[in-house]
């Protein structure tokens, strides 16, 4: 009989220390709330990203206000010792000046995913390792599996909730020290389980925004914190006439149609526009017809392989926007990064995302991703209009 414990550590759980990341959510909760009913040795840490007293009122966020005091409490429910670590400046640094950063150079950044990439998997990770803990848990909704050869990391089996596409960046030795004991579960389970303890945020809802960005309102930050560096400028058609006026490129991303303020072309059937590339050059925002969205191929770099070997035939599965389908695509990797081809339509793929990419034969298995940094649309290489933000 095996003695290997649900952590997959081969001793008794009491004999395991696991630091929890406690983010103030029913996920972190009862991920830690699992942990010490299995016997485990527990200690929570949350980390507070960014200014207490402006996020104090805030909902459904995490890592500031009342997110830290419901993590306190859960903890204190759990009688497990429990840390607030003040990471503010270096968030600000790793994470928000980036986010501002990559708004005016026209790209559309993922403050999430750097999140995790820096703070949460360096900052934390280290930590963890400085309380000489066992293992670092988090309520995140993906599986570490032992494949043949290494180990996975794999889909949550909730797919709605799943969230590979935010932890493509782990690396494998992060990955030898992480567990996930939710990505097995539904989200429902979940909240049985937080009512079975008791615990108060039991019905607390998801996070929808991004923590740091009031009421979704992305613009109002990058201008907070680059005063000066916003200018208006032209919205122009593929077809080079101006047809508008912008108060600033931070104000659109590519795929966007409403809120654009210039209507669209009257014709046998109105052509409605769509923001289809933000010329950072010209300061021009580029609109045009939707099915000028759609790209032909994509140019990450950055790259990060979860798995030890490439794909070998190149024939993958690829998630391109956190929101979007996973597609069949075909890639190329050379020395400077590595081009996807979509075997399906893609459109509105805006360079700044990520591309993450499965398995073809395991469909849940995540190889790794890259960072967008340009497109190609065959459709409006006619016009002279490049579809990267550069």
């Amino acid at each position: 009989m095996s003695n290997t414990n649900l952590l997959g550590f081969n001793c008794d759980p009491r004999e395991t220390k696991v630091v929890v990341a406690m983010s103030g959510g029913v996920d972190s909760s009862v991920t830690a709330a699992i942990l010490v009913q299995e016997g485990f040795e527990v200690v929570g840490i949350t980390l507070q990203l960014y200014d207490y007293g402006k996020a104090v009122q805030r909902k459904g966020a995490c890592c500031a206000g009342s997110d830290i005091n419901d993590a306190r409490q859960v903890a204190s429910n759990l009688d497990i010792p429990h840390y607030v670590l003040n990471y503010e400046t270096k968030f600000k640094e790793q994470v928000i000046d980036e986010f501002a950063d990559e708004y005016l150079a026209g790209r559309t950044p993922i403050p999430c995913v750097r999140c995790n990439q820096t703070v949460k998997f360096t900052d934390l990770f280290n930590m963890a390792k400085d309380l000489k803990a066992d293992a670092l848990a988090t309520g995140h909704y993906v599986q570490r599996v032992m494949g043949e050869n290494e180990l996975e990391l794999h889909r949550g089996v909730d797919f709605e909730k799943d969230q590979s596409y935010f932890l493509f960046t782990t690396t494998k030795e992060q990955l030898e020290f992480l567990r996930f004991p939710l990505g097995g579960m539904k989200k429902n389970e979940t909240r049985k389980i937080a009512e079975k303890f008791k615990l108060k945020v039991k019905d607390k809802p998801d996070s929808q925004d991004i923590c740091f960005v009031p009421n979704g309102k992305y613009s109002e930050i990058v201008r907070r914190l680059r005063p000066g560096s916003i200018e208006p400028g032209n919205i122009v058609h593929l077809d080079g006439s101006i047809v508008g006026k912008h108060n600033g490129i931070i104000d659109y991303t590519i795929g966007q149609r409403r809120g654009l303020g210039i209507g669209g072309r009257a014709g046998s059937e109105e052509e409605r526009f769509y923001v289809i590339n933000i010329n950072i050059l010209k300061n021009e925002v580029i609109v045009g017809p939707k099915e000028a969205l759609k790209v032909d191929e994509i140019f990450l770099n950055e790259l990060n392989w979860i798995s030890k070997d490439e794909p070998s035939n190149h024939s993958v599965l690829v998630r391109l926007r956190n929101t979007g389908n996973i597609i069949p695509a075909k890639i190329s990797i050379s020395k400077d990064g590595l081009s996807i081809y979509p075997e399906e339509p893609a459109e509105g793929i805006s360079p700044g995302q990520a591309a993450v990419i499965y398995d073809k034969n395991k469909p849940s298995k995540v190889l790794g991703g890259g960072w967008i940094v340009s497109t190609k649309s065959n459709l409006i290489s006619k016009y002279g209009v490049s579809s990267s933000a550069a």
